[in-house]
C-alpha cells in the first residue's frame, strides 16, 4: 500500500499521542495528520450549520484542521460519536489514505495518529506504535489544557468523559480502538514528553526509517 515510510501512531485521547506524532514529523522531516481533529472538523460543521455528517466529510480539506475550536470538548465529544457511523467513516478513508500516500511538500515519510490507523488506514505502515497512559494522568493532562483554553472543568468531569470517550472508541463496531498486532506499545503515564519522545525515536531507528 504505501510507497512512502509512513508511522501510524493509535491511542486514546490526551495520551500524548498526538505531541509525539508532531514532534516525530518535524524531527524526521515527515508530513503530520492528525486524524482526530479530522472527524472533530466534520463535527463542528454538523454542528453548526446542521449539514449531513457524510456530505461534511466528503466536503473536507486541510484548511477545516486550522480551527481553534477542533480541540474544545465539545468537539472531541461530537467527533467520538461520528466515528461510530459507517457511512463518515468511509468517507474520510480515501483522505487519510491519500495523505499517507502522497505526503504534502513531496515528503519523504508521513505520520499519522488516530484511533484505527495501525489496523485500518494504514496496516502496513513501516511502524506502528500504540501510545496509551492511565486515565488519570490523561484527564490530569486535559484538564489542565482546558483550563489553559479558559474553560471552566473540574478534573472529575474530565476523567468521566475520557472514560466515556474511550468506551465508545474501544466498542465501536466499525474500526474499534486497539492495538495493532505489530503495534509497539507505550505507556506514558510516568513518562515527560522528552522520555517519550527518546523512546519512540529509539523504536523508528530499530525499524530502520
Amino acid at each position: 500500500m504505501t510507497k512512502v515510510a509512513v508511522i501510524a501512531i493509535d491511542g486514546p485521547a490526551a495520551a500524548g499521542k498526538g505531541t509525539l506524532a508532531r514532534r516525530l514529523a518535524a524531527h524526521l522531516g515527515y508530513a503530520y495528520l492528525d486524524t482526530g481533529a479530522i472527524y472533530r472538523a466534520v463535527a463542528l460543521r454538523t454542528l453548526r450549520t446542521g449539514a449531513d455528517p457524510v456530505i461534511a466529510a466528503k466536503a473536507l480539506s486541510m484548511a477545516d484542521l486550522d480551527d481553534p475550536e477542533l480541540r474544545t470538548d465539545r468537539a472531541g465529544t461530537a467527533a467520538s460519536h461520528l466515528a461510530a457511523i459507517a457511512p463518515v467513516r468511509q468517507a474520510l478513508l480515501d483522505f487519510q489514505r491519500n495523505f499517507a500516500e502522497n505526503p504534502p511538500n513531496n515528503a519523504s515519510g508521513a505520520v499519522l495518529d488516530g484511533r484505527d490507523i495501525g489496523t485500518v488506514i494504514c496496516p502496513r505502515a513501516k511502524l506502528k506504535l500504540f501510545v496509551t497512559a492511565s486515565p488519570e494522568a490523561r484527564a490530569h493532562r486535559r484538564y489542565l489544557e482546558l483550563r489553559q483554553q479558559g474553560e471552566t472543568v473540574s478534573e472529575a468531569e474530565v476523567l468521566d468523559e475520557l472514560r466515556a470517550r474511550d468506551k465508545n472508541d474501544a466498542t465501536r463496531s466499525i474500526a474499534p480502538m486497539r492495538p495493532a498486532s505489530d503495534a509497539h506499545l507505550l505507556d506514558t503515564t510516568n513518562m515527560a514528553i522528552d522520555d517519550a519522545f527518546a523512546a519512540a525515536l529509539a523504536l523508528v531507528r530499530r525499524a530502520g526509517i
